[in-house]
């Protein structure tokens, strides 16, 4: 076939037909046939398409022939037949020429009655409204005086049905055959043939003339309201009748301006008018609709519910059709009123013509109210508006309001979802929460094929909800089949969405369900879960990588929806015992933000996290090694502070749970929560009011002071009892000073309830050490005046507006110099402040020599008690006496064979150290101190004193500088020899006198410290004697350790010596 009007076979068939139609018009032609004729000419055209159709593989193909022999008809009317002079041009140039001339020339009652025939008013408009706007007008005109005059049934019919379907056309849904049809009237133009029986119609009364055309679109609605003017009298079926007031009714709502600015009807009720119509169609046997399949009716209902009005007729136009409804009405009403009483039920028509009739009332009610009326228009919105009221007062509710059955709604949505009508994104909502269709074999399959369009949060959770709903009622087999068919198909619905939907679809099952998510009632969840879980996590751990995370979060993501309880349980888990996977793992989880969902049940203490809770049963108190509470520490911290994601637990959460419980010196987890603590004050507060505001901060700051309180009493507590280590002081040192940082008079609702709290923490401290209220200091501000034992005043000038003494029985005469070292310890300024303060007249040797040996006795007081921190600050207020000479150390030659010939000047301070150091041991290692100190404080005051001397080294060495390039201003090299020899002389004696508990590690790894240090200077010297030196100071070395009795220690430094100098 060659191009769309090509001949074919089809057009063959439909040339016999008009043929025969021909002869039967003889000798009339057929361009002058009338109405009346149409009976007897007819049979042969629609006999034609009959064969055709039968012949057509398929509806759809009978349909598109039935369209094409219309258009091919129409254009035939339209266009002229062509001069014999363009015959021979005609069939090389026009695509219409041969079919064009197979036809007989013919006119519209034979357009007309053909369509009417075929009963195709919807193809009639589809190729009217494809005609030129100023052809369109022209041919509906045509229409309506055809069907004016010797006025059927049939022809009322037509007439409605045609106007009908020009409301319910929409533009844009040309097929191919309107658009050639639109191309080819448009390229030929078309001039009318008079000359076809029928006169041109004539213009309407009231009609403006040519000049002043409305617009065409509104010009075929007044024609169509004309033609109802022509025609009502020949309307007398009631059926009819309710047809064209439908009509008239909705056009006037529609298309004017009566038709209010609004939101579309709610997807339920606009289910409900599909599903209405459609069940009218199917229970009337005269609807041409009744033997349609369910999509086919659905289609046709949704068309009819969604008019477009593209155009609106003018206020002139409106009010001229009111009054004309509202003749009609009157006219007919009553009549109407008793056959739609009488009838039991009612038809699509009634049922069109009650609904739009209910609409209209209301806007003309709005109309009425807001819009400036004149005096006649006023009259008329006010009788139409009481005739409409009285219409439908006066019909039965029963008509108006009739039960659906629940199963062709339902099947109404599905049509509406598979075959994606208009509103089927909608009416997923419906399907996914209605809870009378669900778990039916076709809703399951409508959701398994369909499920594409449920790929959006809140369905998923609408379906997740229904789902188990169903779950909790049926718990046989067949039930548990379903569950798992549609549990998979919304998993994969779930799979499909963004992160971000993800995570709002798991808020929105935590806040249904709470932690354990879908697996609270849905069993089927739970098969296999477990194992799903671990073969999950076991690829997750292999494959830790920046470039596998979103691959991890994918996998966890399905976890998550189904029971997010365990999966957060399982991760927190993994992080612990997983070498290195713990900020991975954290990145996962801070990859759902839904996860910072707060729980409330059976809580006393108020909503609390999710994950903490999680972390406090997976993980909290079965942390057995150090890598893993430090993995658990990291892992915390990122969950509160990620990278590139919003904090999932907050700082406030983690101290509630993890700290304030175990904040006790008895806990066994007090080290751990202390160093939770730490991390978590380290988080900047990310409002203007700080999280420890809702963490109880004065209680907290007691039950630290509380702890260090303990810590004075630390080396005679009972050995059963639980404390936290030495090590951890300094730890609780830095958290308290935080607070005083964090903790501040806005933290307070109040400024009366800040002075309160301040005065109830300082009498609750009072009971303690005296030291702590120093600590506080910065807490207290001017509230409080610091107070110390009354003998510090006698070694002091501290100033009595700041300063105030305690009587303290532990402190009696003498004990001045212990409270000042005791402050020394408290902070880097007391310390700086007490050296200012402190008061020792150097020009009085009897002074000086009380001052040093009461200040020996004060260090090693104070030394067995000193965390590294405080030790480190009191060695610094040794090294500023002793540089200011107000310390007197005397320097004995015990460890010397022959008199140095060398400047130790420059050394002088760190010699006296180490003898000071030596000189502490000796008092500390005495009969009158030896029972003082418990077995396992030894190990603490030499691993302190081992410390001190590291960095005395490391003092030494700065100041002689590089030893291999000894400039002509630093210290030989023989000194700093020298000076190790000293050191080294010194650790073996205090090794010589420690008791025998174990204390040896730290000593070993110090004395070859200085061993190693020695050798690197002693090598550096170059002078001639260095090889004869070296040789004397190795033998003494050698000689000194032959007399240590540890014999760990004596043969790992005889083993170093005698690699000296090899």
């Amino acid at each position: 076939r060659a191009g769309p009007w090509g001949v074919c076979e089809e057009t063959a068939i439909l040339h016999g037909g008009f043929l025969l139609a021909a002869r039967l018009t003889q000798p009339r032609p057929l361009r002058e046939l009338r109405k009346a004729d149409w009976p007897r000419v007819g049979p042969p055209i629609t006999d034609a398409l009959g064969e055709i159709g039968a012949c057509c593989p398929s509806p759809l193909q009978h349909s598109l022939w039935k369209k094409e022999a219309v258009a091919i008809v129409w254009a035939k009317v339209l266009l002229p037949g062509p001069p014999a002079a363009s015959l021979d041009q005609g069939w090389k140039e026009d695509g219409f020429f041969s079919v064009g001339r197979m036809i007989p020339d013919v006119n519209h009652t034979v357009l007309f009655e053909l369509v009417k025939a075929l009963g195709a008013p919807r193809l009639f408009v589809q190729l009217l409204l494809a005609l030129p706007q100023d052809v369109h007008r022209g041919e509906l005109e045509h229409l309506v005086e055809y069907i004016a005059s010797e006025t059927s049934p049939s022809d009322v019919g037509f007439f409605l049905d045609v106007w009908w379907e020009v409301m319910k056309h929409k533009e844009g849904q040309e097929d191919a055959t309107v658009s050639t049809f639109s191309t080819l009237i448009r390229q030929h133009g078309c001039e009318s043939s008079l000359d076809d029986g029928l006169q041109p119609p004539k213009r309407f009364k009231g009609d403006p003339g040519s000049l002043n055309d409305p617009p065409a679109a509104t010009s075929l609605l007044t024609v169509l309201i004309e033609g109802l003017k022509q025609t009502y009298r020949s309307i007398a079926l009631p059926r009819m009748r309710c047809y064209a007031l439908a009509n008239l009714v909705e056009l006037l709502s529609v298309f004017s301006e009566l038709e209010p600015e609004g939101s579309p009807l709610p997807v339920a009720e606009y289910l409900d008018k599909v599903s209405s119509v459609v069940s009218l169609w199917t229970s009337d046997t005269e609807s041409q609709f009744h033997h349609r399949r369910l999509d086919e009716k659905v289609k046709e209902a949704e068309r009819s519910m969604s008019l477009l009005s593209t155009t609106k007729l003018s206020r002139e136009e409106l009010f001229v059709g009111l009054e004309f409804l509202c003749s009609l009405l009157h006219a007919w009403g009553e009549e109407l009123q008793g056959t739609l009483n009488s009838s039991e039920e009612l038809c699509y028509e009634s049922y069109r013509l009650l609904d739009v009739l209910t609409t209209f009332g209301k806007n003309l009610v709005c109309s009425s109210e807001t819009r400036g009326l004149d005096v006649d228009e006023t009259r008329i919105v006010l009788e139409l508006t009481q005739i409409t009221k009285g219409f439908l007062k006066e019909i039965s509710t029963s008509l108006k309001s009739k039960d659906l059955d629940t199963s062709l709604v339902s099947s109404v949505a599905m049509t509406i979802i598979e075959q994606k009508l208009d509103r089927h994104v909608e009416m997923c909502s419906i399907f996914a929460s209605e809870k009378t269709w669900p778990f039916s074999k076709d809703w399951v399959d409508c959701l398994v094929k369909s499920k594409a369009l449920f790929q959006k949060p809140e369905l998923v959770l609408k379906l997740l909800e229904t789902l188990v709903n169903f779950a909790m009622s049926r718990q046989d087999k067949d039930g548990r089949e379903l569950q798992m068919q549609v549990t998979k198909a919304i998993v994969e619905c779930y799979t499909e969405l963004l992160l971000t939907d993800k995570n709002k679809v798991i808020s929105g099952v935590l806040a249904s369900w709470g932690g354990p998510g879908l697996s609270l009632n849905l069993q089927v969840v739970m098969e296999g879960f477990q194992e799903d879980l671990n073969v999950t996590f076991n690829q997750i751990t292999k494959s830790v990588s920046d470039e596998g995370l979103t691959r991890a979060v994918a996998s966890v993501a399905r976890l998550m929806l189904l029971y997010p309880e365990a999966t957060v349980k399982q991760v927190c888990n993994l992080a612990v015992v997983n070498l290195g996977a713990h900020q991975f793992l954290a990145q996962i989880l801070c990859s759902f933000p839904a996860l910072s969902f707060l729980e409330t049940h059976d809580d006393p203490g108020g909503p609390r996290s999710l994950v903490v809770r999680c972390l406090e049963e997976a993980v909290w108190g079965r942390l057995s090694t150090a890598r893993e509470e430090e993995q658990f520490l990291e892992f915390l911290a990122f969950l509160m502070q990620p990278s590139s994601a919003a904090p999932l637990v907050s700082p406030a959460e983690v101290t509630k749970a993890f700290v304030l419980p175990y904040l006790k010196s008895d806990s066994a987890q007090i080290e751990l929560s202390l160093q939770i603590l730490s991390k978590v004050l380290g988080i900047q507060s990310r409002s203007e009011e700080h999280w420890i505001k809702s963490c109880h901060p004065f209680p907290l700051l007691l039950s630290l002071c509380k702890l260090l309180d303990g810590y004075t009493k630390y080396w005679h507590q009972p050995r059963d009892q639980l404390f936290p280590s030495l090590e951890s002081k300094d730890l609780v040192l830095n958290i308290l000073c935080q607070l005083c940082e964090v903790v501040r008079p806005e933290t307070a609702p109040s400024p009366e309830l800040w002075v309160q709290s301040l005065a109830w923490l300082h009498r609750k401290v009072a009971s303690l050490d005296w030291t702590i209220g120093l600590r506080l200091k910065k807490l207290y501000g001017d509230h409080f005046k610091n107070e110390v034992p009354a003998t510090l005043f006698e070694i002091c000038t501290l100033p009595e507006d700041e300063w105030t003494s305690q009587p303290l029985p532990a402190y009696g005469p003498g004990s001045g110099l212990l409270a000042w070292m005791e402050c020394c310890c408290v902070s880097t300024a007391l310390r700086e402040t007490m050296l200012t303060l402190l008061t020792v007249n150097v020009d009085n040797p009897e002074e000086v020599n009380l001052f040093s040996k009461g200040f020996l006795v004060a260090l090693i007081q104070v030394f067995p008690w000193c965390s590294h921190s405080e030790w480190k600050r009191l060695t610094h207020v040794v090294e500023n006496l002793l540089q200011r000479q107000v310390l007197h150390v005397p320097y004995t030659l015990e460890y010397v064979q022959y008199m140095p010939l060398l400047n130790l000047r420059p050394f002088a301070c760190y010699l006296q150290f180490s003898v000071l150091f030596l000189r502490g041991f000796q008092l500390l290692c005495s009969s009158s101190c030896s029972t003082w100190l418990p077995a396992e404080a030894w190990l603490h005051v030499v691993q302190l004193y081992c410390g001190s001397l590291t960095d005395l080294l490391g003092s030494v060495k700065s100041a002689a500088g590089p030893p291999s390039h000894p400039a002509e201003d630093r210290t030989s090299t023989q000194e700093v020899s020298f000076i190790c020899i000293q050191m080294f002389c010194h650790v073996l004696h205090v090794a010589a006198m420690l008791p025998d508990k174990g204390c040896s590690e730290p000593l070993v790894v110090v004395a070859l410290e200085i061993l190693s240090q020695y050798e690197t200077f002693s090598s550096a010297d170059t002078s001639p004697s260095n090889t004869l030196r070296r040789a004397n100071e190795r033998h003494f070395l050698e000689s000194i350790t032959d007399n240590v009795s540890d014999k760990a220690l004596r043969g790992t430094l005889l083993q170093k010596l005698s690699k000296l100098g090899a």
